[in-house]
């Protein structure tokens, strides 16, 4: 399961670089969240935990791998900022989302996955599974 959800993530992160390039910001800011939250959900797979709310799934990650120094405190920040700027850019009827704001969502997707895929990969092989 947590193989499916990484590539998951990673098909959302190439979908933001597309959105991006095509100036589609609030897109590519949706497709970075999602990124992110499906890379969560890949991690979270090896404890056999899902939750149907996002903030289920966050706040997990915070107190299991977050908390405990599995992850630092700056993937923390960044989760939560992908999060509320994605409330905004979907849900706020007058929100402007800009090209800089999108690049950065895409860039912090990019090395949250990156770490994600590093932890990933070492569990695996603490099971023995190769990706």
């Amino acid at each position: 399961m947590s193989k499916y959800r990484l590539q998951k993530a990673r098909e959302d992160l190439d979908n933001a670089a597309i959105n991006l390039d095509n100036d589609f910001f609030k897109g590519s800011i949706n497709r970075s969240y999602y990124a992110i939250f499906h890379a969560i959900r890949a991690i979270l797979a090896l404890d056999l935990f899902d939750s149907k709310k996002h903030s289920g799934i966050i706040a997990f990650f915070q107190k299991n791998y977050v908390s405990t120094g599995k992850f630092e405190v700056d993937y923390s920040k960044i989760v939560r900022n992908a999060f509320s700027i994605r409330n905004k850019s979907d849900y706020d009827d007058f929100y402007i989302a800009s090209r800089s704001e999108a690049e950065q969502q895409l860039e912090n997707a990019k090395a949250f996955l990156q770490q994600v895929a590093a932890y990933l990969q070492e569990a695996w092989g603490q099971l023995g599974e190769d990706e």
